[in-house]
């Protein structure tokens, strides 16, 4: 990994990128739509579109198949408040795991003592839960959580305030994201971006015309940047 050594900072996200959990997310999106009366029959890949291309990206859909639900109901606010509630649940009840690539990638920065932080749009509750379950991730020193900002990705706005906590003048920044939302907050940083997801991913053109780089696995980046 003599790549690492090109950079001062790395920034990644969490859902996706470092643990496997984007399945529960997509299971506790559907148990809240069920729940209120919206038999989504969304593949996972259908479901990521929705979601990953802008905030609130499921409840835009969501609308656009069951309008009613919205007309005197909820607020997408407060389902969004429930799916936190089922997909917590499911966390406590899962066995978790890093995805491929992820803990070689942190203990080589841990080891060379790089700088490193998440940015999650999860709310820190969340995050706790998966941290006490997979200890290696404490190693990444700082984590900005939903709480610590006011705009949510696409805004860059969590990734500025990591670099204003860790960067120095002169330091070269790279940022990982496994979403096109989340893609567009580390452009709009000011980064190095790279999207990390399948060769076949429909966002794959779209992230590379804003000015990404595209590797298909973190554990693919030793070959990628070579």
């Amino acid at each position: 990994m003599d790549w690492i050594q090109e950079y001062q900072l790395f920034l990644f996200d969490f859902d996706g990128l470092l643990v496997d959990t984007e399945q529960l997310h997509y299971r506790a999106y559907l148990e809240m739509a069920r729940h209120r009366g919206c038999p989504l029959n969304w593949d996972f890949e259908r479901f990521c579109l929705e979601a990953h291309g802008k905030a609130m990206g499921f409840f835009d859909g969501m609308q656009r198949e069951y309008p009613d639900v919205f007309k005197e109901g909820p607020t997408k606010e407060e389902l969004y408040e429930e799916k936190k509630r089922l997909y917590v649940e499911m966390l406590q009840s899962t066995r978790l795991e890093l995805m491929e690539g992820a803990l070689p990638l942190i203990n080589a920065l841990d080891e060379r003592k790089v700088k490193s932080a998440v940015v999650t749009n999860s709310p820190k509750a969340q995050i706790d839960v998966i941290k006490r379950a997979l200890p290696d991730l404490q190693k990444i020193p700082l984590w900005i959580t939903r709480e610590d900002y006011s705009a949510p990705k696409p805004s860059p706005e969590g990734y500025l305030k990591a670099i204003a906590a860790l960067a120095k003048p002169g330091d070269r920044i790279v940022g990982f994201e496994d979403t096109l939302k989340g893609l567009k907050a580390l452009l709009a940083a000011g980064v190095d971006a790279f999207l990390i997801c399948p060769s076949d991913h429909k966002h794959i053109g779209e992230g590379i015309s804003l000015g990404a780089k595209h590797c298909e696995k973190l554990s693919l980046l030793n070959r990628t940047l070579a």
